[in-house]
């Protein structure tokens, strides 16, 4: 890791682009930020009637601070005003909600139903105010809400609570799943389908211009996609896996007619990641490395990935996932990678590791240009969908110079970030109107957004962000690192 590039300590862009250089790294790079109506990043594109009014987008971000009945708590709403003022006029979805509560993946996260409706609709609206006093009018202002289920990773009450589609030999035996563990029934699948329906038109009701159907990071949607080895109408086949989008879509149009649809999309996964056990130290995980595989070739509990090499994308499938979507008139795609359960460097890439991550096993810049690469060619094979782009935020500086690269020359329609939306929420503004960044409040993806919740804190940037960092919960984050 001493190799890896330390962004921060470059001294100009002329660094930045010589290291990509070194790396051997395909990265699309700017040297000059332009602002105002100049800009490639502040025109509007067009997603199906829709009207974005730049191409920045804030990416949803799971939440651990609702209450236990899925409302917003005054954290959220604070979140969501932050995601406001940022400038960006496409909000992915705010943050994960779940369709019903034994799909949450914590305790305190949101979901939609007739009980939490009008809590919801105060969210959005906390959000819209915010944006126009920030931007002085909300025009091309679009506003989604992810709708999720987390099937495997389910935790509606603090202890895992698995909902899983197939036998995995290597996650069932990270999650400690007998032989006999049920899989979810078709009957069943079909209410959680149901689910989704009912929670897509409360979404429509509240003013809400999109939803996505979420099919990233190993969850539910996602895990329908690799389900190859289940029966049933569910598995197996290409029809079968996507059968569940299909019907939850069929669903949504004939009761939300006037609902757009979106869809965040996984799309490459590999095989699952581990610390390994010869570089690892107490309280300190080791480099990554793949589970051992060999013994399960052809592989066949991913997508997105070659059954041959699953350390290896292969968009084959993906592509004609984009092209289902396609048929089905969705044409707004957030496109992301892996899964921040077993494989996080491919997901979120980052120089330091969440509590229970390990430490890269190459330098993040890689797993940018991976996942950069990956919505290049699904764009110029789909030229009509409108593709927002994933992994910006570990580029900090750079981040203003490679969005507008890969905007003006067509790489992706729209640059997504997650994580700098915690710590830095008004850099897309400040690159709009010709600021210099805030180089002291840039996420260094210190993962403490991620290790609190894993330990049952509330997700936020303990390190930047004031409120967080001179809080009682800053103290809690701290005993439980120092503890390992």
């Amino acid at each position: 890791m001493s190799e890896y590039v330390k962004l921060a300590s470059l001294k100009s862009i002329n660094g930045f682009l010589a290291a990509i250089q070194r790396l051997n790294l395909h990265i699309p790079c700017d040297q000059e930020v332009l602002s105002g109506d100049a800009s490639p990043l502040a025109q509007p594109i067009t997603a199906d009637g829709l009207t974005i009014g730049n191409r920045f987008t804030v990416q949803p971000m799971e939440g651990w601070d609702g209450t236990p009945d899925g409302r917003p708590s005054d954290l959220t709403f604070r979140r969501w005003r932050r995601f406001g003022s940022s400038g960006a006029k496409l909000i992915w979805g705010g943050e994960a909600v779940a369709v019903q509560h034994d799909g949450r993946a914590n305790p305190n996260q949101l979901v939609l139903n007739e009980q939490t409706r009008d809590d919801i609709a105060r969210l959005r609206d906390a959000l819209v105010e915010e944006h126009r006093k920030a931007c002085g009018s909300t025009d091309g202002l679009v506003i989604g809400l992810q709708l999720t289920h987390s099937g495997r990773y389910s935790r509606p009450k603090g202890k895992p609570e698995p909902r899983i589609l197939y036998r995995h030999p290597i996650l069932d035996r990270r999650l400690n799943l007998p032989d006999d563990y049920p899989v979810l029934t078709d009957g069943e699948i079909r209410q959680i389908i149901d689910s989704f329906i009912r929670a897509a038109k409360l979404a429509w009701q509240i003013g809400f211009d999109f939803v996505d159907v979420k099919h990233c990071h190993g969850y539910l949607g996602h895990e329908f996609l690799s389900a190859h080895t289940r029966e049933g109408d569910y598995g197996g086949s290409f029809e079968n896996r996507t059968r569940f989008l299909c019907e939850v879509v069929q669903g949504i149009r004939a009761e939300a007619p006037g609902l757009r649809i979106g869809v965040r999309l996984s799309a490459f996964d590999m095989v699952p990641f581990r610390p390994d056990p010869a570089t690892s130290r107490p309280g300190k995980p080791g480099i990554g490395m793949p589970e051992p595989y060999e013994h399960l070739l052809p592989y066949r509990w991913g997508f997105g990935v070659n059954p041959q090499n699953p350390v290896e994308p292969d968009l084959t499938e993906p592509a004609a996932f984009l092209a289902l979507l396609r048929e089905l008139g969705i044409l707004l795609v957030n496109l992301t990678a892996g899964s921040p359960y077993y494989n996080p460097h491919i997901q979120r890439p980052a120089l330091y590791p969440p509590s229970d991550g390990y430490q890269p096993p190459e330098d993040p810049l890689a797993g940018v240009a991976r996942q950069m690469w990956a919505v290049r060619t699904l764009k110029h094979q789909f030229p009509d969908t409108v593709i927002v782009g994933t992994a910006y935020t570990y580029l900090q500086e750079y981040i203003p110079y490679v969005a507008q690269a890969a905007v003006r020359e067509g790489w992706t329609d729209l640059v997504g970030l997650g994580r700098m939306m915690l710590a830095y929420p008004e850099l897309p503004r400040d690159v709009l109107e010709g600021r210099p960044l805030q180089t002291k409040r840039l996420c260094r993806t210190f993962s403490d957004c991620t290790t609190a919740p894993r330990n049952g804190l509330p997700s936020g940037c303990y390190p930047l962000d004031e409120f967080y960092r001179n809080s009682l919960l800053a103290e809690q984050l701290k005993r439980v690192k120092r503890s390992g």
